[in-house]
C-alpha cells in the first residue's frame, strides 16, 4: 500500500509516485498486474481523488502502465524483461582498451614534467611564458569591455573559421610582423597546436598514410598523428634542422619547427628550407610550419616563413600560447583556401566553433593595443633572462662538458650530453634538489640523443644563476 509521510517536503503526488516506481521496478508490483481504480484507492490512503489520477496519469505517461477501458490500469509487461539483476545493476559498459591512448598521455605527462612533485624551488619549464599583474589587468580589462560591448548575435552558433573579427585582426598581425599576406578564409582558428594537429590529421590525411616527424621534436604532434592511425616516422635533426634527405619517400606530411627547432632549438639552414620546398613541391607533400616562438630572436628579426615561400604546400601554425598565456588556447592555421576549407568542415562536424568570450576578448586585446605592447615587454623580460642563461652555463664551465645549442631565438636552449650519459639519474637527482629540468629522451621517438631542455620564460635572473650553478655542482 502506498503510504504519505506528512514530514516529507515533497509534493503528495511525488511521493506517491516515487513509491509506485519502485514498486514496479522491483518487481513488488509484477508485470500484468491491476492496479486499484482511483476512487477506490484515494479514500485508503487519506488523499483526493485528483492526486491519485495525477500519480496514474505519470505512470501512463513514463510506459511504467498501460490503460484500457475495460481493463483498468495494469503494470507494462516490458518492466520484468528489462529489470536488470542485482550483479548486472551494480556495473556499467566497460571501456575499450585504447593502448595507443595511453601510451600517448603516458608520454605527454612526462614530457610536461612531474608536476606533483613539491619540492621544486627553480623550474626551467619550456612550456610556459612569463606572465604577470600587468598583463593580467590589461587582460581583464578587454574581457570586461568586450562583454560590454558585444552584441546579441555574437551568441549564437559561431564560424567554423573563427571569429572573424579575430581572423582580421590576426591576418593584419601577419602581414605587418610576419610578411604573411593572405585572405581572411586562408585562415582557422582552432584551441591550441594539438587541435591544429588533430585537424590536419583528419582533414587532409587517410588513416595509414605516412607522416615525416623531427626527431628529436615535438612529442604532441607525433603523439596525436599515431592516435589517429597515421604511420609516423622519424626524421633525424642535426645543427642545420631537419635532416631532409632521411625524409621517408613516401610521406603525405612533414611537420617542421624550422624557426626554432622544438627541442634541439637550432635554425633550418636555407640550403635545408630550400631541399624541403623542393621536396614538397615535386612530391606534393604538405608541410606543416610549427611557428610557436619564433617572435622571441635575440639576433636580428624573426626569419621568413616557409609559407612564405612554398604557399600551396605549407600549413603555418601559429599559436597565442607562447605570445601571450596557454590559457587562452587559441590558435591558428593559415594554408591554401581549399586546405583550409576543409579544415573547417571537419572542426564544423567535430567541434563546432570555438568558445566566444575567449576569442572576442583576444580581439580587444590585440586590437586596443594591449597585444603589441604585451610583446614589446616580455621581449625586454626573455632578453634578460636569455643573457642570463648563457651567461650562467658558460661561466659555470657547463658550455665546455655539454654542448649548447639554440641559443639564437625562443624560449629555451639545450645543454646536450653524450648519448651514454645518465640522463635521467641526473634528471631526478635535479628534481631532489629542487630543481626540475626537462630531459632530451622525452622529446625522441628514435634518437638515443641525451641532455636537458632549458627552458627561461618563467624564472627570473636571480632564480637562473642559483638553479645552474647548482644544476653544474651535480654535473661537473
Amino acid at each position: 500500500m502506498l503510504k504519505v509521510n506528512r514530514d516529507d517536503e515533497r509534493p503528495i503526488w511525488q511521493q506517491l509516485l516515487d513509491q509506485a516506481i519502485h514498486n514496479i521496478t522491483t518487481g513488488k508490483w509484477p508485470p500484468g498486474e491491476l492496479l486499484l481504480p482511483s476512487r477506490e484507492l484515494a479514500p485508503l490512503i487519506g488523499v483526493s481523488r485528483s492526486t491519485i489520477q495525477i500519480v496514474y496519469e505519470e505512470l501512463f505517461s513514463r510506459g511504467y502502465t498501460v490503460t484500457s477501458r475495460r481493463g483498468g490500469t495494469r503494470v507494462s509487461q516490458w518492466t520484468y524483461a528489462t529489470r536488470p539483476s542485482e550483479d548486472a545493476a551494480t556495473q556499467g559498459p566497460v571501456p575499450p582498451e585504447l593502448p595507443l591512448l595511453n601510451a600517448a598521455i603516458g608520454h605527454l605527462h612526462s614530457w610536461f614534467g612531474d608536476k606533483e612533485h613539491r619540492k621544486v624551488e627553480i623550474d626551467f619549464s619550456p612550456h610556459e611564458p612569463y606572465l604577470d599583474e600587468h598583463f593580467q589587468r590589461n587582460w581583464r580589462q578587454s574581457f570586461l569591455q568586450a562583454s560590454t560591448e558585444t552584441d546579441l548575435g555574437s551568441w549564437a552558433y559561431g564560424d567554423a573559421y573563427g571569429f572573424l573579427p579575430l581572423r582580421e585582426q590576426i591576418q593584419r598581425y601577419l602581414s605587418l610582423e610576419r610578411g604573411v599576406h593572405v585572405s581572411i578564409d586562408q585562415i582557422i582558428l582552432t584551441s591550441g597546436a594539438q587541435h591544429s594537429i588533430d585537424l590536419i590529421a583528419q582533414a587532409l590525411l587517410h588513416e595509414g598514410d605516412t607522416a615525416s616527424v623531427e626527431d628529436p621534436g615535438f612529442p604532441a604532434a607525433w603523439m596525436a598523428m599515431k592516435y589517429r592511425r597515421m604511420q609516423v616516422v622519424p626524421v633525424p635533426v642535426d645543427e642545420y634542422g631537419l635532416c631532409v634527405d632521411r625524409v621517408h619517400p613516401g610521406s603525405k606530411l612533414v611537420f617542421v619547427t624550422p624557426s626554432h627547432q622544438c627541442a634541439v632549438g637550432v635554425i633550418m639552414s636555407e640550403p635545408r628550407r630550400q631541399q624541403l620546398l623542393h621536396m614538397a613541391a615535386g612530391q606534393r607533400l604538405w608541410i606543416v610550419e610549427d611557428d610557436y616562438d619564433s617572435e622571441f630572436r635575440y639576433r636580428g628579426d624573426p626569419l621568413p616563413t616557409l609559407f612564405s615561400q612554398r604557399p600551396q604546400n605549407t600549413l603555418y601554425m601559429m599559436s597565442f600560447s607562447k605570445m601571450v598565456a596557454p590559457g587562452i588556447r587559441i590558435s591558428a592555421i593559415i594554408g591554401p583556401k581549399e586546405a583550409i576549407r576543409r579544415l573547417a568542415q571537419v572542426h564544423e562536424l567535430t567541434y563546432r566553433h570555438l568558445p566566444i568570450m575567449e576569442q572576442l576578448t583576444l580581439t580587444h586585446f590585440i586590437e586596443h593595443g594591449h597585444f603589441m605592447r604585451h610583446m614589446r615587454r616580455v621581449r625586454n623580460v626573455y632578453r634578460r633572462r636569455h643573457e642570463a642563461m648563457t651567461k650562467a652555463i658558460i661561466t659555470t664551465g657547463l658550455s665546455e662538458h655539454f654542448k649548447l645549442s639554440g641559443v639564437e631565438t625562443g624560449l629555451h636552449m639545450l645543454l646536450e650530453a653524450d648519448p651514454s650519459f645518465d640522463e635521467e639519474a641526473v634528471t631526478n637527482l635535479a628534481l631532489e634538489e629542487g630543481i626540475r629540468v626537462y630531459p632530451l629522451s622525452k622529446y625522441c621517438l628514435e634518437s638515443d640523443r641525451k641532455g636537458w631542455v632549458l627552458g627561461f620564460a618563467k624564472v627570473d635572473e636571480a632564480a637562473i644563476e642559483a638553479g645552474i650553478h647548482r644544476l653544474a655542482g651535480m654535473l661537473l
